[in-house]
């Protein structure tokens, strides 16, 4: 059986060596040593000024949105995992669809400004299976606009563009680290910011807004996370650059032997590094689709459509808008099987498979 994704484990003693520890210090969570050396890790690895490791990237979006102090309606994309929408909702704000550019699937800055109202706060846009947005132009309408900016980098880990960390750009930006991601620390999230205040706010509002032992500075959640999850976390960054490297390598196999599928492939942004997150593709039709899932899972071969239904009409706490390419794009999408030990010649066989459906 080979599942659409696995997540990657160190070898177990090296996880051991931190959880001695644990068990020596007694100290299981509420920013232990392990939490804390993870954050300093992570901001040095990621290039980034300021980071705060989290329970959750969704969590980690709720805290974004209440940190900008946010109201009305926030401009997002309806071509995302549901937590980029539902956190908007959480937080008491309205989601304002705007559809995405057909060739980078991200969020379309085009489109922007005719949805911007006298009620726009912010935009919050994902870099959709961590291909970069047009941070340039999404920058240069937040200013004219006097908008706040949340980048959705759930899937973004170690992008850069021009040189500079993906997390770099915006007022806050997030990822996350749950398990399904290409650097995982089991459950987690990071939220970046270069503002020193609104990081001082974020790390109140993070442990329920205590400032000190009998005093509060902000309204807060528990959002913290434990020793457990930051020791797979810092095991797993030894293994970041193999984990990388063979990613490529398989994304590599794939894009020679689909050379001749009925399919295209995201645009990638052309200043940006790509982490070889997912391989998504656009399939021709929706009949070739379906088909090609059907195929590959009688050979116990799993794919995911990634993201299908589109949210501009499929949930029930918001009403229903047209978003045509969106809706176009997430009914041909499919993301293949990538992760670290898929090896290539399980590669070779899904494309071999894949082809022949095609060619049928």
């Amino acid at each position: 059986m080979i599942p659409v994704t696995k997540p990657f484990l160190p070898p177990q003693e090296e996880y051991n060596k931190h959880l001695q520890g644990i068990w020596k210090r007694q100290w299981l969570t509420n920013m232990g040593p392990l939490a804390s050396d993870l954050e300093m890790r992570l901001k040095n690895y990621l290039s980034v000024d300021h980071l705060l490791f989290v329970t959750n990237g969704t969590v980690a979006l709720q805290m974004a949105i209440r940190a900008l102090d946010l109201k009305g309606e926030i401009i997002t994309t309806p071509f995302s995992f549901v937590a980029t929408t539902s956190s908007i909702v959480w937080e008491g704000c309205k989601p304002v669809f705007v559809d995405i550019d057909k060739d980078s699937l991200n969020i379309d800055p085009n489109k922007i400004e005719s949805a911007i109202t006298e009620n726009t706060s912010a935009i919050l846009a994902t870099h959709v299976y961590g291909n970069p947005c047009d941070v340039a132009a999404i920058e240069k309408i937040a200013k004219k606009h006097h908008l706040k900016v949340i980048y959705d980098g759930a899937h973004a880990f170690g992008v850069q563009v021009n040189d500079k960390s993906i997390f770099d750009y915006g007022d806050i930006s997030i990822c996350s680290l749950h398990a399904t991601k290409l650097y995982h620390s089991i459950e987690g999230g990071l939220v970046i910011t270069k503002d020193t205040a609104l990081l001082k706010k974020l790390a109140f509002m993070r442990n329920f807004g205590f400032d000190g032992p009998e005093a509060f500075a902000e309204l807060g959640l528990n959002g913290k996370n434990s020793e457990f999850h930051a020791a797979m976390g810092l095991v797993n960054l030894n293994f970041i650059q193999e984990i990388h490297n063979n990613r490529k390598k398989i994304v590599d196999r794939y894009d020679e032997k689909l050379k001749d599928y009925k399919a295209i492939k995201q645009i990638w942004h052309k200043e940006g590094s790509q982490n070889y997150a997912y391989y998504p593709i656009v399939v021709e039709s929706e009949e070739l689709l379906h088909k090609c899932i059907d195929t590959l899972k009688l050979n116990e071969i799993f794919v995911r459509r990634y993201f299908y239904p589109s949210l501009s009409n499929i949930l029930p706490y918001l009403e229903s808008v047209e978003m045509p390419i969106t809706e176009d794009i997430s009914k041909r999408i499919m993301c293949l099987p990538l992760f670290h030990d898929l090896t290539l010649e399980e590669v070779d066989l899904i494309c071999r498979l894949m082809l022949r459906v095609q060619n049928n």
